[in-house]
């Protein structure tokens, strides 16, 4: 949690309304069966609180009824509808749907009913403090499988090894961010997003708020085991050059334990003259430093990979139609939606 300085505190508390414009934006890959409970929750959750709101869903290439189920959804004010060309995964969906936004806050959360929407308030509570950002974090991961949570936790761990921010424990997407921090965000230009270190490296007041998800209202979870190793490598390479210090300092220390080594066999037959090791030896050291160099290679090439990405500059989504008005105009908010 970030402790404000008492002055600066009361300076942003006075110039926050108690009712700000709200946008709230939904991620949504094949989730059907959870939209009509969470957009009717989430909207009366949302009137309670400002008259001026909308909810942003992004279809992010559902192949259900997604996009019948939000033609319906789009006739009620204040639903906006944005629907993705194809599958371009969360993190694409999520900046689509922020780009769009025009709240003074901006609001991320997951269609799955898995994040508590009575978190709202005591988020805004906390922007009303004069927080940029109250982020939800898990108090727990017991219901997830031993291998998620060991890599779940190695990538917290080498993420925030030695970086020059820390990317809080157990955050996901569920937050609240004030509009200084979505312009930041979005004059991030890169392809490769990994939206929960983006978050961590703007920076910005922020502070934690403990939640306990709950269970998957309908359907099953779309990230998958390999899915979700590929979201951590992406987070790794985007943010960290800590594999690429590794593999310098294992080539270094292979190269000299080699060194050592033929010092060694080269001593030990000048001064006593035993016969130099056969191929057995040497087949398993070509055998070893060969895999160290395609290891290393393959570390490098991913990074390689990341820059070819960025240089084509091909745009992160294409949306293939929006429909449906919010409840917030112009006048509500200085905010200006990007195209």
């Amino acid at each position: 949690m970030t402790q404000l300085p008492d002055h600066y505190r009361d300076s942003i508390k006075q110039q926050r309304t108690a009712t700000p414009s709200i946008s709230c934006v939904v991620p949504a890959y094949n989730e059907a069966a959870n939209l009509p409970t969470l957009l009717e929750i989430l909207s009366k959750q949302l009137q309670e609180l400002t008259n001026a709101w909308e909810i942003i869903v992004v279809d992010d290439g559902s192949s259900d009824a997604t996009f019948g189920v939000m033609l319906g959804w789009t006739r009620v004010p204040g639903v906006r509808f944005i629907k993705l060309s194809r599958n371009f995964g969360k993190e694409a969906a999520l900046t689509a749907g922020i780009t769009r936004a025009v709240g003074d806050v901006v609001i991320l959360i997951d269609a799955d009913m898995q994040h508590p929407i009575t978190l709202i308030p005591q988020m805004l509570a906390q922007w009303q403090q004069g927080y940029d950002c109250a982020y939800a974090v898990r108090e727990s991961r017991e219901e997830e499988s031993l291998v998620k949570r060991l890599g779940t936790a190695l990538l917290y761990k080498l993420m925030n090894a030695g970086g020059h921010f820390k990317l809080p424990i157990n955050a996901g997407d569920y937050r609240l961010m004030d509009r200084s921090m979505v312009t930041a965000l979005l004059a991030l230009p890169e392809r490769n997003r990994f939206m929960k270190g983006l978050y961590a490296w703007v920076g910005f007041n922020a502070v934690a708020v403990p939640f306990t998800p709950h269970q998957r209202a309908a359907g099953k979870s779309s990230f998958s085991l390999r899915r979700l190793s590929s979201l951590g490598l992406t987070g790794l390479t985007a943010f960290s050059y800590l594999p690429l210090r590794i593999w310098s300092g294992v080539g270094a220390v292979v190269a000299m334990l080699a060194f050592a080594y033929g010092a060694y066999v080269t001593v030990e037959k000048l001064l006593f003259g035993n016969n130099l090791p056969g191929w057995p030896t040497v087949v398993a050291g070509i055998m070893f430093f060969n895999g160290i160099m395609l290891l290393s290679i393959g570390i490098l090439g991913e990074y390689v990979g990341r820059i070819y990405e960025e240089v084509k500059q091909r745009p992160l989504y294409i949306i293939s139609g929006e429909i449906g008005t919010g409840h917030i105009t112009l006048h509500d908010s200085a905010a200006t939606p990007r195209v």
